[in-house]
């Protein structure tokens, strides 16, 4: 525990800048001054002549917060996202029912992401065919029902080229 603590501490100052800043630009009172220098640039444009000088004003800078903007962005989704990923392990981990193999479903291949899909696939039809919504299935029996399919898919090949 004292590891986290040094580790908050160490990354406070960065940590509550880059907070800061992201949760004022993403205000009304931001965007408003956004469009208000726009304006002001726009405006100056007849003063300047329209200068090649006038507009790289404007290319810089919007150029320059953008660049920021992305990195402060991609800092405030990571950590949104470890907090949703979060919220739900501790949802799967607290329901004896569910299946702890989620846990880690974001360290997934794509691949394995998608098997792990199609088992679900086949969860929804087995709720599909069961005679109550209410009947609980497992991953596991999705698992053994596509297991189970092909087999008899290997069967049937087989017995096609018998025939």
């Amino acid at each position: 525990m004292n590891n986290l603590n040094d580790e908050t501490q160490s990354k406070g100052a960065f940590e509550k800048v880059s907070n800061t800043i992201t949760d004022f630009s993403s205000t009304s009172a931001m965007f408003a001054i956004a469009v208000g220098l726009i304006l002001i640039w726009a405006i100056s444009g007849p003063i300047f002549g329209y200068s090649n000088t006038w507009l790289l004003i404007v290319n810089t800078g919007t150029s320059i917060i953008t660049f920021l903007m992305v990195f402060l962005i991609q800092k405030a989704q990571n950590k949104e996202s470890i907090a949703v990923q979060l919220k739900l392990n501790e949802l799967i981990a607290a329901n004896n029912k569910a299946s702890n193999r989620l846990l880690n479903i974001q360290d997934l291949s794509e691949v394995e992401l998608r098997t792990l899909y199609e088992h679900y696939q086949k969860l929804v039809e087995l709720t599909q065919l069961a005679a109550t919504n209410t009947q609980s299935h497992s991953v596991e029996e999705a698992i053994e029902l596509k297991k189970a399919e092909e087999a008899l898919e290997g069967t049937n090949i087989a017995l096609d080229k018998v025939n």
